[in-house]
């Protein structure tokens, strides 16, 4: 019995405990339970919390966003488009002149250290350059062979053209620019003769000294290679002389670079004349036009390696014509128009114009040479845009004495396509960076460079797309190859496209008073701008003054860089 009872008393003591322990673990839980019940709610309350917040803030700003949309499209002219800004609101753009082209001002005036020129009696020498290439290819030699001669304290004898290169234009310096205005104006700067004197030629013991110079050269290489020879010998001769000189120079020397391109570089006056003869017949049918340079010549098609859907034909002849040249790497069609390096059809330039706004009723000149296909390859474009011209369509009899000379035609063309409106390109060679450069400096004119890279995808996908959706997409593609001042680094790209040493921004201040005076401008610096004036020109446009005082920023000009695709310079088929 007492044994009964022990087993009893203990079976309900374990029992017992266990019911404790259970009763514990069901309690334990429960609290548990409770806290995450609060732990979810406290987290619900947050979260609630900040969605009302974003939502009260989504509210303030939708409201700001329509006001400055519609303020916008109050604003904005017919011709214009919107592109999209990076994480922002579509901006527009005016399709002809560039809404910050009067905040910059040209600026290469020689600064107050920049000593004058040697005289040729007490110089270290001579100095004769050969050019190579084509008119811009040229350009660029006579522009780096002044900065040489300045560089090396030497007298520089007035370069000389190509004659053999593929445009076999036998045309001389003073055929084609104005040599006493070039010696002239830079007198001040390098010392430059039309032919090294007899007496010197006679005292020498041989005969000038030739070499040629890697390609983009810095200063310190001429003076440690060069000069010495030059010093020894007297007379040196730089040949095939394009682009042997370093794209990133001392400020000084950059500004050298555009006294020579945009003010001593002067066309003769024939060609002046007929130039701006061009012009005058263009504006007396429209008061604005574009210029289109065409480079779609069969060399230029060849040398690319694309293939733009001739068939059999087409592969034949282009192929024919890459003979000539034996270095030439296989290349293949489809890699290098998905890399950009195609230049666009007639007729995908006119599509491009189309969809960026410009009517069919819009007058156009076109700058090319011989046309790939003639005719026919012409023809959608002209439908495009009816209202076409040429050179030979505007001046045929005029033309008569320059018809032999390729450099002197280009020449031209250059002058119709450096006062047009609208400068587009469907390539990136040498005239079209020539262009490029010299418009900014002569105040940013709308230039419109085709983004070939991206552009490229798109036509080929144009017939999945309505007409609306293509435009939108050109649009958004060709943001920042339109010619604004703030769409490219400097540094990044060649100079002669970007000259940003000799661009100044007029100086804008946060001031509420307002001076008529401000108007005024020197050749120092520009006129001052107040927020008064702006807001006065804008009508309270919040986007112009937040987009100036970006652009007055340090980090100005951290948008797109050069043309995707862009062309190795050494290729002369780019002029």
């Amino acid at each position: 019995m007492g044994v009964a009872n022990a087993w009893r008393f203990s079976v309900e003591g374990v029992l017992s405990k266990l019911a404790s322990v259970h009763q514990n673990t069901q309690q334990q839980q429960q609290q548990q339970q409770q806290q995450h019940l609060l732990g979810r709610l406290s987290w619900s309350v947050v979260c609630g919390l900040m969605l009302f917040a974003l939502g009260l803030i989504s509210l303030f700003t939708g409201h700001v966003a329509s006001d400055l949309d519609w303020y916008s499209q109050r604003l904005v002219k017919p011709t214009s488009f919107y592109y999209k800004r990076e994480g922002s609101s579509r901006a527009p753009i005016d399709i002809w002149k560039s809404k910050f082209s009067e905040f910059y001002y040209q600026c290469s005036e020689r600064g107050p250290r920049f000593t004058s020129a040697v005289s040729e009696q007490f110089s270290n020498g001579y100095l004769l350059i050969a050019t190579s290439g084509g008119l811009n290819q040229q350009r660029t030699g006579i522009t780096d062979a002044v900065v040489v001669a300045r560089t090396l304290n030497a007298t520089l004898v007035v370069p000389e053209l190509d004659h053999h290169s593929f445009w076999k234009d036998d045309s001389d310096f003073p055929n084609i620019f104005d040599v006493n205005w070039f010696i002239s104006t830079l007198s001040k700067d390098v010392t430059i003769v039309k032919r090294i004197p007899d007496k010197v030629m006679r005292s020498m013991e041989k005969p000038p000294y030739t070499m040629r110079v890697p390609r983009k050269s810095e200063p310190e290489y001429y003076l440690e290679q060069v000069l010495p020879i030059l010093l020894r010998r007297r007379v040196v001769q730089l040949t095939k002389f394009d682009y042997r000189l370093a794209n990133d120079l001392d400020e000084e020397l950059q500004k050298l670079r555009c006294r020579v391109n945009y003010h001593a570089l002067r066309f003769t006056k024939p060609i002046r004349e007929l130039g701006q003869k061009l012009v005058s017949r263009m504006r007396k049918m429209t008061n604005r036009f574009i210029a289109v340079h065409l480079r779609f010549e069969p060399d230029m098609l060849a040398f690319s390696g694309c293939y733009y859907g001739g068939g059999d034909k087409e592969r034949y002849e282009l192929g024919e014509i890459r003979k000539r040249w034996a270095t030439l790497p296989d290349l293949s069609p489809e890699g290098e128009r998905q890399r950009g390096k195609c230049p666009l059809t007639p007729h995908e330039v006119g599509l491009m114009l189309r969809a960026l706004g410009f009517s069919n009723d819009t007058h156009i000149y076109i700058a090319s040479g011989e046309i790939y296909g003639g005719e026919e390859t012409l023809q959608p474009l002209r439908d495009l845009f009816p209202n076409f011209y040429t050179k030979e369509m505007l001046a045929s009899e005029e033309l008569q004495p320059f018809l032999s000379f390729s450099s002197r035609l280009a020449a031209i063309d250059y002058i119709v396509c450096d006062e047009s409106d609208v400068f587009v390109t469907n390539n990136n060679g040498n005239m079209a960076k020539i262009l490029a450069g010299r418009r900014r400096y002569m105040g940013h004119k709308r230039t419109i460079r085709p983004n070939a890279k991206k552009l490229s995808s798109l036509f080929m996908a144009r017939g999945r797309m309505d007409a609306a959706t293509f435009a939108r997409k050109v649009k958004s593609c060709q943001r920042g190859f339109m010619g604004d001042p703030e769409e490219m680094r400097p540094g990044r790209v060649e100079f002669n496209e970007f000259p940003s040493s000799c661009i100044c921004q007029k100086p804008f201040t946060y001031s509420n008073g307002y001076n008529e005076n401000d108007r005024d401008q020197t050749p120092k610096q520009g006129p001052i701008f107040t927020e008064k004036k702006f807001a006065q020109r804008y009508n309270g446009n919040s986007e112009v003054v937040n987009s100036l005082q970006r652009l007055n920023s340090p980090n100005a000009r951290e948008g797109p860089v050069s043309l995707a695709g862009d062309t190795d310079s050494k290729d002369f088929l780019q002029d």
